[in-house]
C-alpha cells in the first residue's frame, strides 16, 4: 500500500443526488475494489444544461469519441452539453476569468496542476474521485498528487496525461551511426551532434509551450536540480541546474534554427515536413502520419519510433509529462449534473473506447486500465502507456499548490533553460533569475 492509497476514506456520505453502491450479498468472497464501489451516480437537477470548457485536440479521434461519450450522455441523461474547444495556452486564462469573476463554463478541463491557482473555486469531488479509484484499481500517485495536494479533498479528477517521449525517425538515426537509441545523456548529445553534422538535425521546443516544453523539466532533473526542495524552499539556482544548463546550452547547439519561439504545434509540423529527426512529443505526430492518406507520410510513419527520455547523472529515470485535469467550478448551478458527467466520461463504457479512439495520445490515470488494448495493439503506443504512472510532478521536490502552479503557468524552468540556451544570459546568470522568480510564489 502506498502513502496514498492510505489515506483513502469512505465516499458515501449520503451527498445530495447519490445513489449508495450496489449491495452485496453476505458472506461473499468477491470482496475486491470493483465489488466493493459498483455504482454510483447524481442525479442531475431538473433543467440541468452543462457547458465544458476543454483543450482542442491533437488527434482527431480523441475529440471524435469525446463527442461520442457526450451525445450518449446527453441521451442517457436529457442534460445538455456544450462543449467548447481552447488551444492549451487559451484555456489557462479563460479557467482564471472564470475561477475569478464567478461565470462561465461548469466544467474545465485544464493542465498540469491549475487547479491549486484557485481551489476555492472548485466543487470537492471526494466522494466521486473515492468511487473512481476503489473501482478502478486505484489512482496512481500522480494523479492524486496533483489533485489532492493536501490529502484530503479533491480539487477535481485526473485525465491522463500526454507522454512526453523521444520522438525519432529510426533510418536517419541508424544513418549517424547509432544502431538503438541512447539512453544516457551523454549519448543523447553526441546523437544530435551526429545528425546535425548529417543535416538531419533535432529540436525541441523552447518557447512558451504548455505541453513540449516540459522536456526543460527533465533537463534539470538529469542533472540533480530542483525548483524546490522538500520544504518548499527555492533551490533552482545550484551547481546541478549550472550543469543542465550548459548540457543544454550544447544540445541547443544541435537544433534547427526557430526552436525559441516554437508552441506545442511547431514541432509536429516541423517533424511531418521531414526538417527534423528527433524531437519530444506526444504520440500525435506517430498518429497523423499513420492515418494520413498521403503515401510520404505513411511511409514515414512506418520509420518512426518512440523512446523514454535518456538518463543523466542522477541515475534514476526523470519523466515530466503533460498532466490532464477535470475541474468543476463551484458557481456552477448544477453540480449533480456535472458530476454526473464526470463519473459517466470515466467509467470504462466511455473511458475505454475514449482512450482508444485517442490512439494512446492520453495515458490513464487509473490502474484498471493499463489493459487497454490500444496500449498493444502497436508496439509504438506501448511506450506512452506508463506516463502517469511515471510522472514526477513540475513542482518535484516540494509539495504542490498555488506556488507550483503559478511557476509552472508562468513558464520559470523554460524560459530559464531558453535564456541559457541561446546565449541571452550566462547559466548562472539565467539560474538566478529564475530563482528570483520562482520565490515571487514561494513567499515565506
Amino acid at each position: 500500500m502506498n502513502e496514498f492509497q492510505g489515506r483513502r476514506r469512505s465516499i458515501l456520505k449520503g451527498g445530495a443526488g447519490a445513489v449508495a453502491v450496489a449491495s452485496i450479498g453476505t458472506g461473499s468472497a468477491l470482496f475486491t475494489p470493483g465489488v466493493l464501489a459498483q455504482s454510483l451516480k447524481f442525479t442531475p437537477e431538473k433543467g440541468a444544461k452543462l457547458r465544458v470548457l476543454r483543450w482542442s485536440r491533437f488527434v482527431q479521434g480523441d475529440i471524435d469519441a469525446y463527442m461520442a461519450n457526450v451525445k450518449k450522455f446527453t441521451e442517457t441523461t436529457g442534460v445538455e452539453v456544450r462543449v467548447d474547444s481552447e488551444n492549451w495556452e487559451d484555456v489557462r486564462p479563460k479557467a482564471a476569468v472564470a475561477a475569478n469573476t464567478g461565470a462561465g463554463p461548469d466544467i474545465i478541463l485544464s493542465t498540469n496542476d491549475d487547479a491549486n491557482l484557485y481551489p476555492d473555486k472548485l466543487l470537492d469531488v471526494t466522494d466521486l474521485a473515492e468511487y473512481l479509484g476503489k473501482k478502478y484499481g486505484g489512482w496512481y500517485p500522480a494523479a492524486e498528487t496533483f489533485m489532492r495536494p493536501d490529502g484530503k479533498r479533491w480539487l477535481g479528477l485526473a485525465l491522463g496525461a500526454s507522454g512526453s517521449l523521444i520522438v525519432y525517425r529510426e533510418s536517419m538515426v541508424k544513418a549517424a551511426g547509432f544502431d538503438t537509441f541512447p539512453t544516457t545523456t551523454d549519448g543523447f548529445l553526441k546523437l544530435l551532434q551526429a545528425l546535425k553534422a548529417k543535416g538531419t538535425p533535432g529540436g525541441m521546443a523552447l518557447g512558451n509551450a504548455t505541453g513540449d516544453s516540459t522536456w526543460t523539466n527533465w533537463l534539470v532533473w538529469a542533472f540533480g536540480g530542483k525548483l524546490v526542495d522538500k520544504s518548499n524552499k527555492v533551490v533552482i539556482d545550484s551547481p546541478e541546474t549550472i550543469k543542465a544548463l550548459e548540457y543544454g546550452k550544447e544540445l541547443y547547439a544541435t537544433f534547427i534554427p526557430g526552436t525559441l519561439s516554437w508552441l506545442d504545434p511547431n514541432n509536429n509540423k516541423a517533424f511531418l515536413d521531414g526538417q527534423i529527426s528527433v524531437t519530444n512529443n506526444g504520440i500525435s505526430v506517430y498518429y497523423a502520419a499513420k492515418n494520413s492518406p498521403d503515401p510520404k507520410l505513411k511511409e514515414m510513419a512506418a520509420d518512426i519510433q518512440h523512446a523514454v527520455f535518456p538518463v543523466g547523472p542522477v541515475g534514476v529515470p526523470t519523466e515530466s509529462h503533460l498532466f490532464f485535469n477535470q475541474m468543476i467550478m463551484k458557481y456552477t448551478k448544477f453540480p449533480n449534473a456535472a458530476k454526473e458527467f464526470l463519473r459517466f466520461m470515466m467509467e470504462k463504457e466511455q473511458f475505454d473506447p475514449w482512450l482508444q479512439g485517442g490512439g494512446g495520445y492520453v495515458a490513464q490515470p487509473l490502474r484498471a486500465y493499463e489493459a487497454n488494448p490500444i496500449w498493444t495493439s502497436d508496439p509504438k503506443n506501448t511506450p506512452y502507456r506508463d506516463s502517469v504512472k511515471n510522472l514526477r510532478p513540475a513542482g518535484y521536490e516540494g509539495t504542490l499548490g498555488y506556488a507550483s502552479a503559478g511557476v509552472a503557468a508562468d513558464f520559470i524552468i523554460p524560459n530559464m533553460v531558453a535564456e541559457a540556451a541561446s546565449g541571452a544570459r550566462t547559466p548562472k546568470e539565467a539560474a538566478e533569475r529564475a530563482q528570483k522568480r520562482a520565490e515571487r510564489y514561494y513567499k515565506v
